[in-house]
Parts: structure tokens; sequence; C-alpha cells
């Protein structure tokens, strides 16, 4: 009896992607799959497509099947020749990436948790940049069992219920699940006998001190990675890396939005009145401000340059002070009586020495017109 070809039996041109013949077998399995559909015919047409299937997604059979045909398969063992295989095989195949399974199962490799360390900086050392040492937990291999979570002397031995594989499968129909081995969770070994030290996890805890480089222009809420010093993979896989978190501490002078710093500049209300100079600190130094005849209490005054660097470059911020005009508290009975003298001449002077002050009152006496007060 001749055999049909490879591609007419899937439904599929010969261009036909891995994944095109992946979904034809899936489709063709569930239709003619003896569990499914009894009956001599059914399963003569679900070996063939499995016979099919199998050609086509090995690529050295099928690039020998497309130039020679059956003939260039048949000699490594085609349709009813050597061994066919548990349909339990090829649907792990084909169903693994819905459930979990495929081929090989075995223990698995796990990459180390990633880890975050909290750092707390000055305003000055996180504008300025600083290097500094950090000591935090890592799990490192426990030196009295060699890593193994046994006793000395003694050794994990094979777990039972898997054989050492790690993963279990389950058979639900004609579907094949792999999945984690419920006894020893994944390792493949059980240990008879634990390690006093590491209770059997083959790690124990230790601290380490790392140098961490903050850059220039750093804020709160920035992260440095430090990549695979976080926590030690799994059965040799790579390790996590560290985050640190920058938490930048308040400052009794400054606050700062963005490259830019602000700071309240108390003053006397002679300085506001009649004008003057004052020092004001910056992070690098000291600079004079001049204060215009006439300040009023929150007039804001910049100085260009005096800010922060961003992180992640641009113009340096500024400096912006704002003022505050002070009262004068504690006054002794001359300074009183000269302040009495000082704000009868003011009025006397009408709106020319306060025009902020008769603007408002104007504006009151309106609204008190307007209301029938």
């Amino acid at each position: 009896m001749s055999k049909r070809d490879y591609y007419e039996v899937l439904g599929l041109p010969r261009n036909a992607s891995e994944a095109d013949i992946k979904k034809a077998y899936r489709r063709l399995a569930m239709k003619y799959h003896p569990d499914r559909n009894p009956g001599a015919e059914a399963e003569q047409k679900f070996k063939e497509a499995k016979q099919a299937y199998e050609i086509l997604t090995d690529p050295r059979k099928r690039s020998a099947y497309d130039q020679f045909g059956h003939a260039g398969v048949d000699a490594e063992g085609g349709f009813g020749h050597g061994p066919a295989g548990g349909f339990g095989d090829i649907f792990g195949d084909v169903f693994g990436d819905i459930f979990g399974g495929g081929r090989g199962g075995g223990r698995r490799v796990h990459r180390g948790a990633d880890l975050r360390y909290d750092l707390s900086l000055s305003l000055e050392d996180a504008v300025a940049g600083k290097e500094v040492k950090i000591r935090i937990p890592t799990l490192v291999e426990c030196h009295h069992c060699g890593g193994t979570g046994a006793k000395p002397g003694s050794k994990p031995r094979n777990c039972t219920t898997c054989n050492g594989l790690g993963q279990v499968r389950m058979q639900q129909g004609f579907f094949s699940i792999q999945q984690t081995c419920p006894q020893c969770r994944g390792s493949g070994t059980r240990i008879d006998e634990p390690c006093v030290y590491c209770r059997g996890q083959g790690r124990v805890q230790e601290q380490k001190t790392l140098s961490v480089k903050v850059p220039p222009g750093v804020d709160t809420g920035d992260r440095i990675r430090l990549a695979g010093e976080g926590e030690p993979g799994e059965k040799g896989g790579p390790p996590g890396d560290l985050y640190v978190q920058i938490e930048v501490e308040r400052h009794p002078i400054f606050t700062r939005e963005d490259n830019h710093l602000f700071c309240e500049v108390p003053i006397g209300f002679v300085t506001a009145a009649l004008g003057g100079e004052m020092e004001v600190p910056t992070l690098d130094g000291k600079v004079m401000l001049k204060i215009p005849a006439g300040t009023q209490t929150g007039k804001m005054f910049r100085v260009r340059g005096k800010g922060v660097k961003p992180v992640r470059g641009g113009m340096i911020g500024d400096l912006i002070c704002r003022v505050l005009v002070e009262t004068p508290v504690n006054l002794t009975e001359r300074q009183k009586e000269l302040l009495r003298e000082f704000d009868e001449s003011v009025i006397a002077g009408g709106d020319k020495h306060s025009p902020q002050s008769h603007s408002w009152l104007d504006g009151v006496k309106g609204f008190f017109e307007k209301m029938g007060f």
C-alpha cells in the first residue's frame, strides 16, 4: 500500500512553518485520537498524522523527505518501522506549551531573587555624588555540607516519586500534563539527614560589603542597579540583581524641586523698606543677595547656576530665595514710641507710602457700600 504525502496528510503546503505543522497535527490528533474516536480507520489516520508530524518537525528528516520523498526517511524508521513511541511523548511535545510540560522535564535552575536596599543620603551628598559602603545579607553555600543540604557523611537520595526528575506526569484523558513533583518540590532529591547548620537548605545567610557609586544629582525614588548582587540562584542558576533605592533626607534650609533649590530668607522690615544686602548660603559656598528698597514678603530672587545638575544630564538649576519680612517682637517702650511716630508719618503720607494697604481698604469700602452694610 503506497503512503500518502506527509504534507497532504496534514493539509499543508510544502513551505509550511513548524508552527503550522503543530497546529495542523493538533487538530487531526484531537479528531482521530482513539480515546475520542474508537475504530480502526480513525486509529490508522491518527498514526498517519503522527508519523507525518514526527518527520516534518525534525529538520534533518524533513530535508531528506523534501529531496527524496518516503525513500529518504524509510531507512531511518518510518511508518511501520522502528519504535513508534507512546501517545504521551508526542502529546507532551505538541501540547507542552499549553500545560507547562514538554519533553525532557528534569530539574530546572532558578534565577535568584532581586533584592532592594534603601539608602538614605543628605542633600549635599545627593547633589555632589558619593561612593558609599553598604552591608547586605546574602545567601552563600553552606561550608559544612558543601551545599548539598545533607548532614556531613550522608548524601541526598533520588526522590522515589519522580525518580530524580523533579517533575511528574499526569494523564488526563489523552492529555499528558507535567507538573512539579509534590514530594521533592522540583529538586529531584530527598534528604533523610539534613545538615544542622543550614537545616537542609544547602545555603546559609552571611553579610557582605558592597561599594555603591552614587552619581551626582540623584533624587528620592531613583534606583541604582547592581547586576548579579542579588540572591544567588538555586541549582546553579544565575543570581538576581540588587536595586539601591535612594532616599534624600530633609534639609534644614533647602528644599528641592527637580533641578532647582528653594530656601526662605527672613529679613528685617527696615532692610525690606530701605534695601540692602544679605548673605545667602548655597551648597558650594556663600553669595550676596541684593534686596531692593520696598521689598514685600513673598518676593522671589533667583540665583542662577546654584541649583542641581540633573543626574541624566542637562542644565544646572537655580537657587530661588523667597523673602520673609520679619515683624519685630519684644519691643521696649522707646521702640514702641518710635514705631507709633513712624506709623503716624506713614498714614499722613497716604497711599504714597503704603499703596497696597490703601488699595485693599478702598476695595473693602466699595464692597461694603455695594452690600449695603
